[in-house]
């Protein structure tokens, strides 16, 4: 093969599909402690790391809260059992069945937290990727407002770990449409098309299909925002008994978070639906101001085991978080000439030193050291900055 042909092959190789990526030095490495920064947050709150497979049986998958999923699943066939798979698409279904078999017979609430790399058919609308790192906490079996306080407050405190700035959640009720349209008496027929239009915000739709309950759900709508205009908005409205509790659910979770966090901005979205279809009660969405994208998100659903247990979860979305990460932890690497011992070696790396050998006693040392990346270099047994050795050289 010519080179240009064995070039031409090479290119060819290194081609991926789309939505798919290689992570090369040193962003793989960022990505890896950052995950494992996260995960250590989610540990020191009590949580205990779980690692689920990567494929599993349609029929477990897709059960519970994974029954939204099955449009963004691969799916191959195992030729062992001859029963279908599907790739994971999301860790969370997978936890909860989990902690709904396996660990069932465990004292509620139950504290577990994950890592790991999720595939789908298609990408998100603001993110091209399709093989995702997720990192995530579930809060399981216990229903209170501390609960759902206690999971948005652990995602603050993680992302501030790793250095995001500048963060806001939104929480949402997404249940509260779906059960306010039939206690307006909105029929079965219209919900579907008057649901859609609220998701959009298309305000022109909303009074053309509500009727008479077109004035209370724009005004449902208007009260999107900030907190405390949001709730004061709520406040005023005849809502039917059938909604309250939602709507002081909202205030309650919503003023703790606040109190807890004041650094933390929080605004309010009483209709937002869309992405929250399997949510049993409030979900919420973090942002880092100037990021595209969230952060991540979560909220309550329902665990679907023997008896359904109602969890509060979260769900970090590495992709948009290492880009909202403010500054990459610096690395110093120090660089050993050729025929240094190897116990110096290993005395320096217990140190916390990363120690780069040099293999050919015929390169320059400081040359080799520049060209590998390396901080510092070990001189008469000492580490010297590369930078005060060039610059004494240059003078």
């Amino acid at each position: 093969m010519s080179p240009p042909d064995k070039q031409s092959a090479l290119t060819r190789r290194a081609l991926l599909p789309a939505g798919l990526r290689d992570v090369l030095p040193p962003d793989a490495a960022h990505e890896a402690m950052t995950v494992e920064s996260l995960i250590g947050c989610f540990e020191t709150h009590g949580y205990e790391r779980v690692k689920p497979p990567l494929v599993e049986f349609e029929d477990s998958l897709f059960s519970g809260p994974g029954a939204a999923m099955t449009e963004s699943t691969f799916r191959l066939m195992d030729p062992v059992s001859r029963r279908m798979m599907g790739v994971r698409t999301d860790v969370t279904v997978q936890v909860a069945r989990i902690a709904a078999t396996r660990l069932g017979h465990l004292p509620r609430p139950l504290r577990l937290c994950y890592s790991g790399e999720v595939l789908r058919v298609t990408p998100g609308d603001l993110n091209p990727e399709r093989e995702l790192v997720q990192v995530g906490a579930e809060l399981v079996g216990t229903d209170t407002v501390d609960a759902d306080a206690e999971v948005i407050l652990l995602a603050a405190d993680g992302l501030r770990k790793v250095g995001v700035e500048r963060m806001s959640v939104d929480i949402t009720a997404p249940r509260l449409v779906p059960e306010l349209l039939p206690a307006l008496g909105i029929d079965g027929a219209a919900s579907p098309d008057l649901r859609m239009a609220i998701d959009r915000k298309d305000l022109a739709t909303v009074k053309r299909l509500a009727g008479d309950a077109a004035e209370m759900l724009t005004q449902l709508m208007a009260a999107a925002g900030g907190r405390t205009e949001g709730l004061e908005r709520l406040a005023k409205l005849a809502l039917p008994a059938a909604v309250r509790p939602i709507v002081a659910r909202l205030e309650a979770v919503t003023s703790l978070v606040a109190a807890e966090e004041p650094a933390l901005e929080v605004t309010i979205d009483p209709v937002e639906n869309r992405g929250f279809e399997y949510y049993t009660g409030l979900g919420f969405s973090l942002f880092s101001r100037g990021v595209r994208g969230e952060l991540g998100r979560g909220g309550r659903y329902l665990v679907d085991g023997v008896q359904s247990e109602s969890s509060c979860g979260l769900t970090l979305y590495m992709e948009t978080v290492i880009r909202a990460v403010a500054t990459r932890l610096a690395v110093d690497r120090l660089y050993l000439p050729k025929g240094t011992a190897r116990s110096v070696g290993a005395a320096l790396r217990d140190q916390g030193w990363v120690t780069v050998a040099g293999l050919d006693p015929d390169i320059e040392a400081i040359g080799d050291a520049a060209r590998l990346g390396c901080t510092h270099i070990l001189r008469d047994g000492a580490s010297v900055a590369l930078e005060a050795i060039q610059a004494t050289h240059k003078s």
